[in-house]
């Protein structure tokens, strides 16, 4: 049995400031610490589950230089540092049979939520429209002391990306993904199910809304952008080792969520910038809207590159 564990940081207990995140703020080492614990007690729970388990943990969070190496279960394996094939979900492939998500955030203008945002600042919203099914499962916020759980769909395939016809409008059917959806579909692409997610309330309401069958951990209940009550982190990790035992008993149960190509993508970009850079890339076109552009994919795979290249080519500024 193989599991791809991935951490982001803004999700662990305890955690409710960018100083505690930001490698160059003055809480960053405690927080790579109580980033390191939680990796841990989600990989004991893996290996309770299944002791013969390989395990691999990809750092999920800015640099991916995040988790202490030397402090890390040696029972599993870390990827780490960037850039690198699917960034957050670095080490997944086919032969992956679960994945977990531990401090995880929600989406950006969801909330409220600890450190709401979409891979950086610059990105403000991803719709993505497929042939998904049109009804959507609706998470409420939970309390620390709730579980929460999963489904999903078949992924498409082909080879090419378009851009939209001009003026073509499908917010009214497009669903918006932050982290949790863009990498949970990415799994479900390659048939990989999500079967654990931990973060404040607000994260495991978004991930429960899209895979309602999934275990989820919320570590902290969320009063704002920096601001929450938090579970002591000991409470955290004896919750996370049983969820993530459990999680991994039941990964049969839990089917992947994938998206359906072809696949119309909007992203809407905070800087006028970023958006020329963007019409740029081949089948990336400007939209009707000031700060949108789009793009058509044929599957999945080809449509979560395309997003992890404009959230790159955001963080260019002007020479």
């Amino acid at each position: 049995m193989k599991a791809l564990i991935s951490v982001d940081m803004e999700g662990i207990s305890g955690i409710v400031h960018s100083s505690e995140t930001n490698p160059e703020r003055y809480d960053y080492q405690r927080g790579r610490e109580l980033m390191t614990a939680e990796a841990n007690a989600v990989i004991a729970g893996v290996l309770d589950a299944e002791p013969t388990a390989d395990v691999l943990v990809a750092d999920a969070h800015g640099t991916f230089r995040n988790l202490l190496p030397e402090q890390l279960d040696r029972r599993a394996r870390l990827v780490r540092g960037k850039p690198r094939a699917l960034n957050m979900l670095a080490g997944l492939d086919e032969e992956t049979d679960a994945a977990l998500f531990v401090g995880y955030h929600v989406r950006a203008g969801e909330g409220p939520g600890v450190l709401a945002h979409t891979m950086n600042g610059e990105i403000l919203d991803v719709r993505v429209t497929g042939r998904a099914p049109d009804e959507e499962v609706r998470g409420t916020g939970r309390g620390p002391d709730e579980d929460v759980r999963g489904t999903a769909h078949t992924p498409g395939e082909g080879v090419q990306v378009t851009a939209p016809t001009p003026g073509e409008d499908s917010r009214t059917t497009a669903r918006s993904l932050g982290e949790i959806g863009l990498n949970a579909a990415m799994a479900g692409h390659l048939g990989v199910p999500v079967v654990l997610l931990s973060g404040d309330d607000a994260a495991c309401a978004e991930a429960a809304a899209l895979i309602p069958e999934a275990v989820t951990v919320p570590v902290k209940e969320a009063l704002g952008m920096a601001a929450a009550v938090t579970l002591h982190p000991e409470e955290a990790r004896d919750r996370l080792r049983r969820a993530a035992a459990d999680a991994v008993s039941r990964r049969t149960e839990i089917p992947p969520l994938a998206l359906t190509g072809p696949l119309d993508v909007e992203v809407d970009l905070a800087s006028p910038h970023t958006i020329d850079l963007a019409t740029l890339v081949p089948g990336v076109s400007r939209t009707a809207g000031a700060r949108t552009v789009a793009f058509t994919a044929p599957d999945y795979g080809t449509a979560y590159r395309l997003i992890l290249l404009l959230a790159q080519l955001a963080t260019i500024r002007p020479a």
